[in-house]
């Protein structure tokens, strides 16, 4: 061996082991490793939206297998009887027809072609149709075939890893053997079973022979695609796990999707403030109004209205906590309004009543006589109470 042989040989030798190496580290490496978290329903609403959807082709195509079937076993007879009629036409104007210069041919096959394969093809679209349907639903997704030149491009790796290194592979190449091996003994069975049968064809007429493999072959189609449609179930099972699972999310993933969706924390905080801060503006415009304000006495204010002619009790027109109290005492100071320090009243109106509200029944007589002294006070008549 020359020199140039053993390091040709050696070179193979380290590249294959780097193959090796990158297979094992790359191909076999746990998919969307760090993606613990399941997917939220925002995530499921896009990828249904792009046509990403759990379903089973074993489903469909145990459909379009069974009820195609199922017609030409009903329509068994018309298509027999069109069959030999486009036969027996074209026999018949075989030596008559110019078939260069006639359009006649065509056109009769066309029509022949036509009455043979439209309830066929019918059934067969409407069963694609529904057996997709019952599965996912009816949804128009355009975004599932718009053109995506990334497709074209190969990728050996991700090809070889989903097809032959992954635990949906695996999974598919168990359920065709398993497919075989139901399919293949059901087979057997029903063709051992008219085993004498047919090995007596050649002792009956064509017809009558003709009819009975056709029978036997029927009712083999019709028990695959019973046994094709008894396995979509596990398979439909499996395929929406797979569908989940690459629906996972990181955990930064779900933070920033409940921040686009929810908003940002410190946005909403600022937008909580600035609100509260409108709030506190139009309140305190209700303060001169008020009849009396009720104070812990620095720490709570509830300012309190009644008018006995429009209002069933007292109202909560301002209420507000440290800064916002002193706010309230320093404008009803300035506008004259009443201020009563009662610790007890003070804390519960404002812990139980919102602004705008009326005061529970349980204060209606101690309010009463805060605002019984308060328009002693003025010079108010009793009467208004």
């Amino acid at each position: 061996m020359s020199d140039m042989e053993g390091k040709l040989i050696l070179f193979r030798s380290e590249e294959y082991d780097n193959f090796l190496g990158n297979m094992d580290l790359q191909w076999f490496a746990a998919e969307d490793e760090g993606r613990t978290e399941d997917p939220t329903e925002q995530k499921k609403k896009k990828a249904r939206e792009d046509g990403k959807v759990a379903k089973t082709a074993e489903l469909t195509a145990s459909l379009v297998m069974l009820f195609p079937l199922i017609t030409i076993g009903i329509l068994a007879g018309y298509m027999i009887t069109q069959f030999a009629q486009m036969i027996n036409f074209f026999i018949t104007n075989s030596t008559s027809i110019d078939i260069i210069s006639s359009r006649l041919p065509f056109t009769a096959f066309v029509s022949y072609f036509l009455k043979l394969t439209m309830p066929i093809m019918a059934i067969s679209f409407i069963s694609a149709f529904m057996g997709n349907v019952l599965q996912v639903g009816f949804r128009i997704t355009p975004k599932a075939i718009k053109p995506d030149f990334k497709k074209i491009k190969p990728d050996i790796i991700n090809w070889a890893k989903k097809s032959m290194f992954s635990l949906e592979a695996v999974f598919n190449f168990l359920k065709s053997i398993l497919k075989i091996i139901i399919i293949g003994s059901v087979a057997y069975t029903d063709i051992r079973k008219n085993g004498p049968q047919l090995a007596n064809l050649s002792n009956i007429p064509l017809g009558e022979s003709f009819s009975f493999v056709a029978s036997i072959a029927f009712i083999l189609a019709v028990k695959a695609a019973l046994i094709l449609m008894s396995l979509s179930l596990p398979d439909y099972l499996f395929q929406r796990k797979q569908h989940l699972d690459s629906l996972k999310m990181t955990k930064h993933e779900v933070k920033e999707e409940h921040k686009q969706s929810e908003g940002d924390p410190l946005i909403k905080s600022r937008l909580r403030q600035r609100m509260q801060e409108i709030l506190t503006a139009n309140m305190i415009q209700n303060v001169p109004e008020a009849d009396v304000v009720v104070t812990n006495p620095t720490h709570f204010a509830v300012a309190m209205e009644w008018n006995n002619e429009t209002m069933v009790a007292p109202t909560v027109t301002a209420k507000g906590q440290d800064n916002i109290a002193f706010r309230i005492r320093d404008v009803a100071t300035e506008h004259g309004v009443p201020i009563v320090e009662n610790k007890p009243l003070a804390r519960g109106l404002y812990a139980t009543v919102e602004i705008g509200e009326m005061i529970p029944e349980e204060y209606w007589d101690i309010v009463s006589r805060v605002l019984a002294e308060v328009y002693r006070i003025n010079g108010k008549l009793s009467d208004e109470l």
